[in-house]
């Protein structure tokens, strides 16, 4: 896109300008929080053994270029994506379909059913559930048609720890002051103007989100009553704190709602569950440990991946916090709508299943919306379309157009193109390892340029860029499960709350920022 349309973009810039350009990324970067912890690879632990340093998150040095149509059509799709999401945890029953295929071949997933189970058998005893979605799209044209115009292609859908909300606001506000303070050269106003450079309400429409399900849950249950708070459940060694922080000081500050922070690893620790009929989830701070607080809302921004999960004691920390009384964010059963199983059940090819959970709650030409920025998914089973999958994937030339995915979440574990029938032939002849992962169709962006300044190297070159919607939804859950009973919950609550722009040098694979790979951007829009 950027090459052919936009060739000077962006243009050449001496030393002197870039010099002044990166001061005042920095300067500004570690002023406002647009910051992470560096890693042990750039920081080791004896230089640094308090963990005291900060240093500029990963970001691009200007906007990277972005089609308006396909963002606007991203943000107006994304209420009805937290619908369909919202939906598909509620419907109980088709999910223990869709996890009973995965349950021989992918113990996580296996493990995470087996905790609802245990939840079901006592009763559930809080019905609302609060999503904090994001929705990954990148950008595709058929190169085979050049009248056809740029539309977005769903990479994922993210349904806990959707990471970045708070530095994406950040870097929208950065690229905005390098702008108003001439850091960029006089050439860039023509493109690189206000009417170009979206506000980013992420934050404050993230934290509306956490406030609301705060304030949903209602008095305190317990006798005598305590103080109410939000609990973060965070990984012991977080690097991207600041983007968490951002959020939490701003429940703080705005809302007046005191919230926590607590590592994965202490649930059991600093929490315990009341001995009565409700089950409030009660936390000790052990700063303070006289005064216990009466949590409202697990925010969850660990427990997505299966290495947090070393130990017995890390699956009964997840089982406690589920049996409680606090609402969740995310609930067990829509942190299993987000495997990768799902996105593929909705996009294989005549799928029946997007207008089945959508056509009474969303107009038809959204859903056509929907469907339109999926790719072909497939998966590695014995069905006709599985068939199709493996002889696609153990093809080395036809595998070069194709990625294979697991159903976790986190960057680093797809494979990608020409690697995928080495790694397939290392699964052996069990075809059950292979139902463990759904092969995609690769999306084929067209390249921009840009420059990223990561660990104080700056690199330039082409770049991929991918757009993250943000999406809020509280829902009541009620027996939707339970296929023949009428009360199928509904939806209190929901909102597009944002956005992120994540760019990559185009070598690399994987985008995750946090994983290591890219850097966080913000859109500056064009029309095309």
């Amino acid at each position: 896109m950027a090459a052919s349309v936009f060739p000077e973009y962006p243009p050449q810039i001496t030393n002197d300008q870039q010099e002044f350009l990166l001061s005042n990324i920095k300067n500004w970067s570690i002023l406002n929080g647009l910051a992470v912890k560096p890693p042990p690879t750039s920081i080791p632990t004896e230089v640094d053994p308090s963990g005291s340093l900060a240093t500029t998150a990963p970001v691009t040095l200007f906007p990277s270029l972005f089609p308006r149509s396909c963002f606007d059509e991203a943000r107006v799709i994304q209420r009805a994506y937290n619908e369909l999401y919202a939906a598909i945890a509620r419907d109980r029953a088709w999910l223990k379909e869709i996890v009973e295929e995965l349950i021989e071949v992918d113990d996580f997933i296996a493990r995470l059913w087996n905790v609802h189970l245990e939840v079901e058998k006592e009763g559930y005893v809080q019905d609302l559930s609060l999503g904090i979605f994001r929705s990954d799209y990148m950008i595709h044209k058929d190169p085979d048609n050049a009248s056809v115009r740029w539309r977005i292609k769903q990479v994922e859908f993210n349904t806990i720890a959707s990471s970045f909300g708070g530095l994406s606001t950040k870097v929208s506000g950065l690229h905005s002051y390098l702008r108003s303070t001439a850091a960029y050269p006089p050439i860039f106003p023509s493109l690189i103007k206000p009417s170009s450079l979206p506000p980013n309400p992420s934050i404050e429409n993230l934290t509306l989100g956490l406030r609301t399900a705060h304030v949903a849950y209602g008095p305190s249950k317990s006798n005598p009553p305590h103080p109410l708070c939000i609990l973060f459940i965070v990984q012991n060694t977080e690097t991207n704190i600041f983007d968490q922080l951002s959020l939490s000081a701003t429940l703080e500050a705005v809302h007046q709602i005191p919230t926590f922070r607590l590592p994965f690893t202490s649930i059991l620790n600093h929490t315990n569950i009341s001995q009565t009929s409700h089950r409030a989830l009660i936390y000790t701070p052990p700063h303070s440990p006289s005064t216990p607080y009466e949590v409202t809302l697990l925010y969850f921004r660990a427990g997505y991946s299966p290495a947090e999960y070393t130990s017995p004691t890390a699956w009964q920390a997840r089982l406690h916090l589920e049996r409680s009384a606090a609402i969740k964010c995310p609930s067990i059963l829509t942190h299993l709508a987000g495997s990768k199983k799902i996105q593929q059940e909705l996009a294989t090819p005549d799928s029946p299943h997007l207008a089945r959970f959508l056509s009474t709650r969303v107009p038809a030409d959204i859903i056509e919306q929907i469907r339109s920025t999926f790719v072909p998914i497939y998966p590695l089973d014995d069905s006709e379309a599985g068939k199709t999958a493996v002889a696609l994937a153990t093809n080395a030339e036809k595998a070069v157009d194709y990625v294979l995915k697991p159903q976790r979440e986190g960057g680093g574990n797809n494979i990608y193109g020409a690697r995928i029938p080495d790694f397939l032939s290392k699964l052996g002849d069990d075809k059950r390892k292979w139902r463990g992962h759904i092969l995609m169709e690769l999306i084929k962006p067209p390249a921009l340029c840009n420059s990223i300044l990561r660990n104080g190297e700056v690199s330039s070159g082409e770049v991929i860029a991918e757009l993250g919607v943000f999406g809020v939804c509280l829902w009541r859950n009620g027996k939707g499960g339970e296929r023949g009973l009428e009360d199928e919950g509904e939806v209190l609550e929901n909102w597009e709350a944002g956005f992120l722009l994540r760019t990559k040098g185009r070598e690399s694979e994987e985008g995750g920022v946090a994983a290591g790979f890219g850097a966080v951007d913000s859109p500056c829009l064009v029309d095309l």
